[in-house]
């Protein structure tokens, strides 16, 4: 029987300490998530984790690679190393890996052959949206659609990316959730003298969901004063893309549009790092810096919650915890995670 190399037993291998079930890791590996804003990957390398996996992430000959962030040889990261002549090089010993994860040099044996399988575990990069996207699995790409990204009509912001000590599926429900604005966002943009909501419809088209939610809670934050025409009302169109991303398009006065692209990246089951896109066709001359501090803001005001939740895993059981019609979204939400496959309680 042929011997397994070590990067080839450990691609099968749970990571060390995982904090979800077998059954829900492997679900939840099929999929592509964010790990890294665009720009802060150089010519240095930057460790990034996924899923519990530790993954180094840096550009080589122009291009963003992706690996375990293990030198085979003695278990160093390589993140603690450097990149040179576009080759990432082991801080312990030296060991140099070109882009495709084959070693090329051992300095301690200058003249000797390098067995074949010193190799490190490869990942997929996909630049999108300003963001670094993989998959551990290899599967094929699926990143959700952002149209106004690419629209030359839109302009595009990208707020730093946002940590939260709370779990991926709490923090998506939360970006779905319509009935809390007037109790968590009453500093950002919620009206607490205006707290209900109206009825609206959940659709599901594939593995996608679609709500509508129209209100007159304004969109503007505290403090802006922008008048808005008498009777207008606010149109939210969220669009979920399973397991842990969402778009939200905001509809403001003449015809401008707002879109949020909401992508919470499981570090671990109770950890998420938050990726958040934004483009707009309207205020293009704008200073950027005040969105970018609202939004913050929003997220900050989100993060208090999610992180005091429990329990802190999202109950796909719906007779866990009480609903309200309000739930619509949440709840469809959770049915979905059941059917890709993931265990009542998602997470362990």
């Amino acid at each position: 029987m042929k011997a397994n190399s070590p990067a080839e037993a450990a691609q099968t291998q749970l990571p060390r300490d995982c904090t979800f079930t077998e059954n829900d890791w492997h679900v939840l590996s099929k999929y592509w998530y964010p790990v890294a804003i665009a720009s802060e990957i150089a010519d240095k390398p930057v460790a990034v984790k996924l899923l519990d996996v530790k993954l180094v992430c840096y550009r080589s000959k122009g291009k963003v690679v992706i690996a375990r962030d293990l030198c085979f040889h003695r278990g160093a990261p390589l993140s603690m190393g450097w990149v040179e002549n576009d080759e990432i090089v082991c801080p312990y010993h030296g060991f140099r890996y070109n882009c495709e994860g084959t070693c090329t040099a051992v300095p301690a044996h200058p003249s000797s052959k390098i067995s074949p399988k010193l190799k490190l575990i490869m990942y997929p990069a996909v630049e999108r949206y300003g963001l670094i996207w993989t998959c551990l699995s290899g599967a094929e790409e699926q990143i959700p659609d952002f149209p106004g990204w690419d629209d030359p009509d839109f302009i595009n912001i990208l707020p730093p990316s946002f940590d939260i000590a709370g779990s991926s599926g709490r923090q998506m429900e939360g970006f779905l959730d319509v009935s809390h604005f007037a109790y968590v966002h009453t500093d950002s943009f919620g009206d607490r003298n205006n707290p209900e909501v109206p009825q609206y419809k959940v659709r599901r088209e594939g593995t996608e969901l679609f709500a509508d939610y129209w209100s007159t809670v304004s969109n503007y934050g505290k403090g802006q004063n922008v008048p808005v025409p008498e009777g207008f009302m606010w149109l939210r169109a969220f669009r979920v893309f399973p397991p842990f991303a969402a778009s939200l398009t905001v509809h403001f006065p003449e015809d401008g549009k707002l879109m949020i692209l909401n992508c919470a990246s499981p570090v671990s089951a109770r950890y998420t790092r938050l990726f958040c896109p934004i483009s707009r066709n309207f205020d293009k001359d704008a200073p950027l810096q005040p969105t970018i501090d609202f939004n913050l803001q929003v997220f900050q005001e989100d993060r208090d919650m999610v992180e005091a939740q429990t329990p802190e895993d999202l109950p796909l059981d719906l007779t866990a915890e009480a609903h309200i019609p309000a739930d619509r979204t949440s709840i469809a939400y959770r049915q979905l995670l059941t059917e890709l496959g993931l265990g009542r309680h998602y997470t362990s």
